[in-house]
């Protein structure tokens, strides 16, 4: 669902996520950018010239908001987690935020952020955005209408090669892949299952990126005793694309789908996303759902058009909401400490 009158979009930060998706998805929805602002103003300056709808460029972050204050704009928060908080503070009370995942670095900062949200009655969500992917719609539409029957297992996959080096600041993060980007796939699985019950973990350095706290996650979501999720990431395999992998796949009692989520091959260029079904009452077998769109930008016009039709209609339900959004944080925080418990070492068993 789009805005019937959507707000200008005031964006704070101008790095490689904003060029690559915010500014390619709010031109697709035809949203204007009434302001845009980064420490590095070459940054923003390179932003507004390479997207007609970027109305101008701020040097000076009290000057954007001031300005985007007086347009009732909806603030866009592109930064590091770090630097969410102390811009946080120089919101107008009652603005309307999106703002860039993770929510901080911690949980214990998620809560300070969404306690800071309350407190000023800001209007806020976190761009937990694959959820809003043409595809991950298309599955929960098929999921909702019960064509799979009850769904029982989940499992995402990632086997690729991640360039880092796109993000020099990860190398400083003592957390990195799940909080930077398995994260995202946490939040999915909640907006199809909920919280689970039971997480075991197990959270690796990789050595084909020695400089990064954690570049591999295995992580295993209990919910009963027949249901299940589980992720994947490896993110060092650079043996080439042919045994690269990068899919998301739903089983149910009565079908299953399986998704490949190709912007992770040869990100960030990326392949086209691709959608196959399986319903066990069609002879058919296997079919292929055509799809318009993808994760980048498409389901970065689904966070924020999701955060402004609430503007318009209050009532609305916020999927991404920040309250959401500190489950998905809280269940990172369950991921790593799973991990630092460790397994039961070989050889204990009596």
């Amino acid at each position: 669902m789009l805005p019937k009158t959507p707000r200008p979009i005031a964006i704070i930060g101008a790095g490689g996520i904003v060029t690559d998706a915010h500014l390619p998805a709010y031109t697709l929805a035809g949203w204007q950018v009434m302001g845009i602002y980064d420490l590095d103003f070459a940054k923003a300056e390179v932003a507004k010239n390479k997207f007609s709808i970027v109305s101008r460029t701020y040097s000076d972050l009290s000057e954007l908001i001031k300005a985007a204050a007086d347009q009732n704009a909806v603030f866009d928060l592109a930064v590091p987690a770090d630097q969410i908080i102390p811009i946080l503070k120089q919101l107008p009370d009652g603005s309307a935020v999106l703002i860039q995942k993770p929510m901080g670095e911690t949980s214990a900062e998620a809560e300070v952020i969404l306690e800071l949200c309350e407190l000023k009655n800001l209007l806020s969500a976190v761009n937990f955005q694959l959820k809003f992917a043409p595809y991950m719609l298309a599955s929960k539409d098929m999921i909702q209408k019960g064509l799979l029957g009850k769904i029982y297992d989940l499992e995402l996959k990632v086997c690729v090669y991640t360039p880092w080096h796109l993000w020099g600041f990860l190398k400083e993060k003592p957390r990195m892949e799940v909080l930077y980007h398995s994260v995202h796939y946490l939040d999915l699985i909640r907006s199809f299952m909920g919280n689970p019950t039971r997480i075991h973990a197990s959270v690796l350095k990789s050595p084909k990126s020695p400089d990064l706290a954690d570049a591999r996650s295995s992580i295993i979501l209990d919910y009963d005793e027949v249901t299940q999720a589980r992720i994947l990431t490896n993110h060092g395999h650079d043996f080439g694309s042919k045994n690269q992998e990068s899919y998301f796949k739903i089983e149910g009692t009565k079908g299953a789908i399986k998704i490949t989520i190709g912007l992770s091959l040869d990100y960030p260029k990326g392949q086209a996303p691709k959608m196959e079904y399986c319903l066990l009452d069609n002879p058919k077998g296997w079919q292929e759902i055509p799809l318009k769109g993808g994760w980048f930008p498409q389901a970065f016009i689904g966070s924020m058009a999701a955060l402004q039709v609430t503007c318009e209609n209050p009532g609305t339900h916020l999927s991404n909401s920040t309250a959401d959004a500190l489950q998905t944080m809280k269940l990172v925080e369950t991921v790593y400490k799973a991990s630092e418990s460790g397994g039961t070492p070989f050889g204990k068993i009596s």
